[in-house]
C-alpha cells in the first residue's frame, strides 16, 4: 500500500496542433491536425502518479467554466482527491497552445488563468493531507510563493519533497533548502547553475553544484538517454528506454508523477527512477499530456518485457 502523494500545481486544457514542423516567427504552416487534451504540469503529474498506483490529493485552482468542470471530472475518474481543487469565479481556466512536429518535439505557449491565483493560503488549507503525505510534489506553473509555502510546510512535517523546476526560472535558496529531490532537465539545470549538461561528466558537476544549494538528491532528466542521479548513497546514470517518439510534451511530468508513486510505496531511489523512465518512455509514444500517462499494469508490462539480464 502506498502512502499519500500531494501534488501542488497547475491545471490546463491543452489545444494541440500536429504539424510537419514548428513554424518560424511570422510563418504559417498548413496541414496540421487539431486535438484537445487535459494538461498542466501539476495536473499531468497528479494523473501520472494516480495511474502509476499512487494515492493522490491535488491542490490547484481552475476557472469557474466548462474547462474547469471537465478537468475536475477527469481527476475524479482517475481516483484523485479533488477536495482542494478550487473553482475560481471571474477567472478562466489555464490554456496551453501546443505545436508538435513530426519528430515529437514541441513548442508551447500558456495562458495561466486561475493557476496564477493559487495562493499560500490555499496550501495552508490543505495542511492535513500534506502533513500526512509520503511525498509532496510541485512545479513552477503557479506562483513561486505558493510553491515555496508547500515545500516549507511539507519539509517541516518530515514529508519527502520533490520539486520539478519547470518551466525554467531562477529559484531562491530558501526554496531549494526545503527540497529533498530536485528534478531538472538539462536546460533547467543549466539555467540554475550556468553550466551546460552535455555528457555524464558535466551532469555530475552540475548536480553537485545544485546539491550545494540544499537538495539532498538531484535527478537530471536527459530525455531518451535516461536520468543522471546524484545522491549520497549512489550516483550515476539510469538509462532510458529507446522508443519511437510521437509527442514528448508530458514526458517530464509523467516521469515525476511515476517517480513519486514509486517512492511513496517504498521503492529504492534507483528502482523508482527506472520506473519513472519506463512511464515516460510509454508516454512519448502517445499524443497529448494526460492521455499519454500510462497505467500501473502498462508500466509493469513494459518493464517486464525489458527486464535487465
Amino acid at each position: 500500500m502506498s502512502g499519500r502523494i500531494v501534488v501542488v500545481g497547475s491545471s490546463n486544457t491543452d489545444m494541440i496542433i500536429q504539424c510537419e514542423r514548428i513554424p518560424r516567427p511570422g510563418e504559417t504552416v498548413l496541414g496540421g491536425r487539431f486535438s484537445m487534451a487535459a494538461g498542466g504540469k501539476g495536473a499531468n503529474q497528479a494523473v501520472a502518479a494516480a495511474r502509476a498506483g499512487g494515492q493522490v490529493t491535488f491542490v490547484a485552482r481552475v476557472g469557474d467554466d466548462l474547462f474547469g468542470e471537465n478537468a475536475i471530472a477527469g481527476f475524479r475518474r482517475d481516483g484523485i482527491d479533488v477536495t482542494h481543487v478550487l473553482k475560481t469565479p471571474d477567472a478562466a481556466s489555464g490554456i496551453a497552445l501546443i505545436m508538435v512536429d513530426r519528430g515529437g518535439e514541441n513548442s508551447i505557449a500558456v495562458a495561466s488563468g486561475a493557476n496564477g491565483l493559487l495562493t499560500p493560503d490555499d496550501v495552508e488549507a490543505a495542511e492535513p493531507p500534506l502533513a500526512g503525505a509520503a511525498c509532496a510534489l510541485a512545479q513552477l506553473e503557479v506562483p513561486i510563493d505558493t510553491v515555496q509555502r508547500a515545500m516549507e510546510l511539507a519539509f517541516r512535517k518530515g514529508v519527502r519533497t520533490i520539486l520539478n523546476p519547470a518551466p525554467a526560472r531562477e529559484l531562491p535558496d530558501a526554496l531549494l533548502e526545503t527540497v529533498g529531490i530536485l528534478t531538472p532537465n538539462e536546460s533547467e539545470a543549466e539555467l540554475l547553475t550556468g553550466l551546460p549538461v552535455r555528457d555524464e561528466t558535466e551532469a555530475a558537476r552540475v548536480a553537485a553544484r545544485l546539491a550545494e544549494r540544499g537538495p539532498r538528491t538531484i535527478l537530471i532528466t536527459l530525455g531518451a538517454r535516461g536520468v543522471y542521479v546524484h545522491d549520497p548513497e549512489w550516483s550515476g546514470t539510469v538509462p532510458g528506454f529507446p522508443v519511437e517518439a510521437v509527442d514528448t510534451t508530458a514526458a517530464g511530468d509523467v516521469f515525476n508523477g511515476a517517480l513519486a508513486a514509486a517512492l511513496s510505496e517504498g521503492k529504492s531511489l534507483r528502482d523508482a527512477v527506472r520506473f519513472g523512465c519506463a512511464a515516460a518512455a510509454i508516454s512519448v509514444t502517445r499524443l497529448g499530456a494526460q492521455p499519454s500517462a500510462p497505467t500501473r499494469p502498462e508500466i509493469e508490462e513494459f518493464l517486464a518485457a525489458r527486464a535487465e539480464k
